[in-house]
């Protein structure tokens, strides 16, 4: 009999892979061009090419053994270094290469910290909505997630509340900057005012509180909004990274951790998390992808395209009477249920062949998200169904 806390997760599962997986089956029942699909956040950009011609290049050129052999659990020297250079050059920051840890994704990073700092009944806040599986990756180590709801204060964080949250069990608070699911940004004056809770709830309990911040849709802001490096604003500030977004490669798992030498016990932390990468099982991030990135390291994918989903989608929507909070990062399009309902507006969706997420596992209720990483074809032929799904609530 497999563990209890499994069978719960089999039993419970993931909405948005839930709903995925409903889209492969009715795109089989009424044709793909027929399912409007906006429930995974999979680019629909491909990769560079630089991406391929780097992989061709590096496999034909570089001995096999040494290519696809062990390397120390933080990853190649000279991959972190290069990262650690083209951080240092973005944000003037000054890395080097041991404050980089290489990851199998932003999850296997955040799985990794939070392996290396939590002890069971550690309390981790994060502001909600949130990525789904922070409560997975929490629990994974004895930790808990507690909300910080950002509903009423228009999905900014709120200082007041984040303060009033702080306890003696508080181990970290994590940040996901654009956010996944409302598409937010918390510009510098929003991120000032959290580090100073922070550093002022440190003193006064006599604990460190990390900040850990999320980054996989750094490079995805549009309308010039800028995106605050957070290791600048506060001391116990750690970064995951993936290039799932930025570079389209999802399936790769290839990202990274940023561990800086202000963070309380830092030689520990750093140490720490790469022996958490190695009984996690991960061992190390995939060798030919850390290649990769270190020859690609100044590319990216085209943000236009998902600019032009982002401005369509939403002036669309808003048209037809539905109430969206307008994306000025990553790609998601966070849509408020008319009646309240997250769960039953996503189902009534769902018999127009659109497939959108209930908000409520974001712990964002009363909400959808729509993943427009998706065909701009698709997005117009949708529309229509979307017109339907107004007029059934009323809208229009």
């Amino acid at each position: 009999m497999i563990s209890e806390n499994v069978k719960k997760l089999v039993e419970n599962g993931s909405a948005i892979r839930a709903m995925f997986e409903e889209g492969a089956r009715m795109a089989a029942e009424f044709g793909k061009e027929n399912v409007y699909d906006y429930s995974l956040g999979n680019p629909s950009v491909p990769a560079p090419k630089e991406v391929n011609e780097a992989i061709i290049k590096i496999t034909e050129e570089t001995d096999s053994v040494a290519l696809h052999g062990y390397m120390n659990n933080a990853g190649y020297p000279s991959t972190r270094q290069v990262i650690a250079d083209h951080l240092n050059k973005l944000h003037g920051t000054a890395f080097s290469a041991k404050n980089i840890l290489m990851t199998v994704g932003a999850a296997g990073g955040l799985n990794v910290i939070l392996k290396t700092l939590l002890n069971p009944g550690d309390d981790v806040l994060a502001f909600a909505p949130y990525f789904v599986e922070y409560n997975n990756y929490v629990a994974n180590f004895g930790g808990k997630v507690i909300p910080v709801q950002t509903i009423n204060n228009g999905f900014m964080p709120d200082p007041a509340v984040l303060e009033s949250m702080v306890t003696k069990n508080t181990k970290a608070l994590i940040i996901n900057n654009p956010n996944n699911p409302t598409g937010v940004v918390y510009p510098e004056s929003v991120i000032k005012e959290i580090a100073e809770v922070l550093v002022k709830k440190e003193k006064e309990l006599g604990i460190s509180i990390y900040m850990i911040a999320d980054e996989p849709y750094r490079e995805l802001a549009y309308d010039g909004v800028d995106v605050p490096y957070l290791t600048k604003y506060y001391h116990n500030t750690i970064v995951g990274y993936s290039y799932s977004k930025s570079l389209s490669l999802p399936g790769e798992r290839i990202g990274y951790l940023v561990m800086p030498d202000e963070l309380d016990d830092a030689e520990m932390i750093i140490s720490g998390a790469a022996v958490a990468n190695r009984v996690l099982g991960f061992v190390n991030a995939p060798s030919l992808q850390q290649r990769v990135i270190e020859a690609c390291i100044d590319c990216s994918t085209d943000v236009n395209v998902y600019d032009k989903n982002r401005k369509f989608l939403y002036e669309s929507l808003t048209k037809l009477g539905f109430e969206c909070v307008k994306p000025q990062g990553a790609f998601y399009l966070w849509v408020k249920a008319p009646d309240g309902d997250d769960v039953a507006f996503s189902a009534a969706a769902k018999k127009y062949h659109l497939l959108i997420v209930a908000g409520r596992g974001f712990m964002g209720p009363g909400y959808v998200r729509l993943a427009y990483c998706v065909d701009y074809d698709m997005i117009v032929r949708s529309i229509p169904a979307f017109e339907a799904l107004a007029k059934e609530y009323g809208l229009s």
